[in-house]
């Protein structure tokens, strides 16, 4: 790839690439334009702008950036304990992975310390080239159910308090906000109907739910089961319970954690086999080990140690990963035989339906940010540059 001319900050044409086309699944062999760090249309035809850098893409495919909606920190930092300048390296990092959009998630934690974070997130999230954009804040912490906390600690969990939810995600607006949450505890409708009714979509989390607890979860507005297969109900061929609720409702979002050390391969094949494709979203779960070598860290000030990537608490439970998205993309294309063009959208525009900001993200479509991932092997992807808001990093 070369750069013809020099790349104007306002206008850029991404010529003779391939281009991901989210609606057809499949790349299309076209020009790009980008304005302002926009997409003004992902099949441009038209005479070269005056003011227009070019790039030539020859040989190489135009992704859209990827979209992370679980993820706890990366690069030694976590969202629980951060700062305006921890924040923008946190942003620089996933922007160098390729995950240009996030929802910075926040673990269990005590409330002083929650609101701390969601004033620094708030104050740090202007889109801005050179750094991921962080689009809103996944709560999944406080109200989990204590037999599925994982890596939670017992003491900061909290029962589903809708008055305390309405205060915390008022906190958090206008950011788009995500709730995880045990929906089978004790005051679980009234809690899930609170957080649709401020705006926030809900995901059935660290849960003992049965079958029917989950299915009525859904019917009061939760449409996403978080890391499905952890921190869930075991399957019982008389008690299929919530595993099996997050694979067989098509209207819901199965997340998926793709390192094949939260779930097997042979799971993540299966459930790729049975959920609509739309349906499916990669996460991470990622904490600040991401992108670290061994050793020991945190995730929500509880210890964390990681020994040949893997991360476990001080019990040896599972306490989130090391992946970056892509990776997980990589892995999620070998663990079920899919093509880069049918997995794409479960990293991309699946994960931004999901959480409600698709209209800015996760496609290449007019009128979307110019985040762009480039490769040049579509069997065997591996990121040669990212682009974010039309500007190469």
């Amino acid at each position: 790839m070369r750069t013809d001319r020099k790349v104007n900050k306002m206008t850029t044409l991404f010529k003779n690439g391939s281009v991901y086309c989210t609606r057809e699944r499949r790349f299309i062999k076209s020009d790009l334009l980008a304005k302002d760090g926009i997409v003004v249309d992902p099949a441009f035809a038209g005479p070269l702008p005056e003011d227009a850098g070019t790039v030539d893409c020859s040989g190489r495919y135009l992704l859209p950036g990827l979209v992370d909606v679980h993820t706890h920190g990366r690069s030694g930092f976590d969202f629980n304990d951060v700062d305006g300048e921890k924040v923008a390296a946190l942003r620089k990092s996933y922007a160098k992975a390729g995950t240009t959009t996030l929802m910075a998630t926040l673990a269990s934690a005590e409330m002083s310390s929650l609101r701390s974070s969601i004033g620094w997130i708030g104050k740090n999230r202007a889109s801005v080239p050179g750094m991921a954009t962080l689009a809103g804040i996944h709560l999944e912490g406080r109200y989990l159910n204590p037999k599925r906390r994982g890596a939670h600690a017992t003491e900061l969990l909290f029962p589903l308090d809708p008055a305390e939810l309405e205060s915390l995600v008022t906190d958090m607006l206008p950011l788009p906000v995500h709730v995880s949450c045990a929906a089978e505890l004790e005051g679980g409708e009234e809690f899930v109907k609170t957080a649709v009714r401020l705006g926030a979509t809900v995901g059935m989390a660290h849960s003992d739910a049965t079958w029917d607890e989950a299915k009525r979860a859904v019917e009061w507005g939760v449409t996403s089961f978080t890391h499905t297969f952890n921190a869930m109900r075991p399957i019982h061929h008389r008690e299929p319970g919530n595993m099996i609720a997050s694979l067989m409702t098509d209207g819901a979002w199965t997340e998926l954690i793709c390192d094949g050390e939260h779930s097997h391969p042979a799971m993540i094949a299966l459930a790729s086999r049975v959920k609509p494709k739309d349906k499916l979203v990669l996460i991470t779960d990622s904490m600040e080990a991401a992108g670290m070598p061994d050793g020991e860290y945190g995730i929500a000030g509880l210890p964390v140690y990681v020994k040949n990537g893997r991360a476990v608490n001080a019990e040896g439970a599972l306490a989130g990963s090391t992946l970056d998205l892509f990776r997980a993309l990589c892995n999620f294309m070998r663990f079920t035989g899919r093509t880069l063009e049918d997995a794409l959208p479960c990293a991309t525009s699946n994960p931004a339906e999901m959480v409600g900001i698709s209209s800015s993200c996760g496609s290449l479509a007019a009128g979307r940010r110019a985040d762009i991932v480039m490769i040049a092997d579509r069997e065997h992807p591996e990121i040669e540059s990212v682009w974010v808001l039309g500007e190469k990093l």
